[in-house]
């Protein structure tokens, strides 16, 4: 909640602020989202509480609640690896009757769910949440990505988004996402997504301090690793944008 607040006073109203509201207890997902309007964020993520693997009408009963806490945009965040659960048709069908209910968040990896929500549930904004398949959200629709890679390569994500999303022209994004594949695969290689995304920041000219225990920070060989490919790849995004622009 300390986090939160202060997230919006660093922000102010330059960009919308979406506060995550994932717990375990409802309780505390409710005193979350109760802060989020407190504060005055614009929206909330609301996930599966993990580990405690409701059913699907448990799950919509759970978001429901947090909506009535809050009364703000919700953006759904459907992530079965980390929560045990997928958010399927019957907890959609629910959900879906909020006016609340915005977008989903879709991390499942599973192309299926995006065909899903894209014929089915087209009311529910569509939101790229498994960065390897970003052109193919776009390709069905999707117009946001919430993306970890962008907190250390945000012209090289927003030069993707902005050549499906805006320009529509999937020949250069096809161009961009290959210049990205080597990326993704780093980020996800050994279970060191959020230790190559601190790296990637602090050499952007940011501190970010080490991962917090379990976690351990990535050793000299990771390091470099991570260093070439964003090398090759800011290089490459350039080289496709500059060709763009001549």
């Amino acid at each position: 909640m300390e986090m939160a607040a202060l997230a919006k006073e660093v922000i102010g109203n330059r960009v919308p602020l979406i506060v995550g509201t994932v717990a375990i207890r409802l309780e505390d997902s409710i005193q979350m989202a109760e802060t989020a309007a407190k504060i005055g964020a614009d929206a909330i993520l609301v996930g599966s509480p993990p580990y405690s693997v409701p059913t699907e009408q448990e799950n919509a009963l759970n978001v429901l609640a947090i909506d009535r806490a809050a009364d703000l945009p919700i953006m759904l965040y459907n992530y079965p690896g980390r929560m045990g659960i997928d958010m399927g048709a019957e907890f959609l069908d629910r959900v879906g009757r909020s006016r609340n209910i915005c977008a989903i968040k879709e991390s499942s990896g599973d192309i299926n769910r995006v065909h899903l929500l894209a014929r089915h549930y087209p009311h529910i904004q569509m939101s790229c949440g498994m960065d390897d398949q970003a052109l193919e959200f776009f390709a069905w629709g999707a117009r946001s990505w919430v993306c970890a890679g962008s907190n250390f390569l945000p012209a090289e994500h927003i030069a993707l988004w902005r050549a499906c999303a805006v320009e529509g022209d999937f020949t250069k994004g096809r161009r961009i996402m290959s210049a990205m594949m080597p990326l993704m695969r780093v980020l996800e290689q050994g279970g060191k997504f959020i230790q190559c995304v601190k790296h990637g920041y602090e050499m952007s000219g940011h501190h970010a301090g080490p991962p917090r225990p379990p976690l351990r920070a990535l050793n000299k060989d990771d390091k470099r690793q991570l260093e070439q490919v964003v090398r090759v790849l800011k290089r490459t995004i350039a080289e496709i944008e500059a060709g763009a622009h001549a």
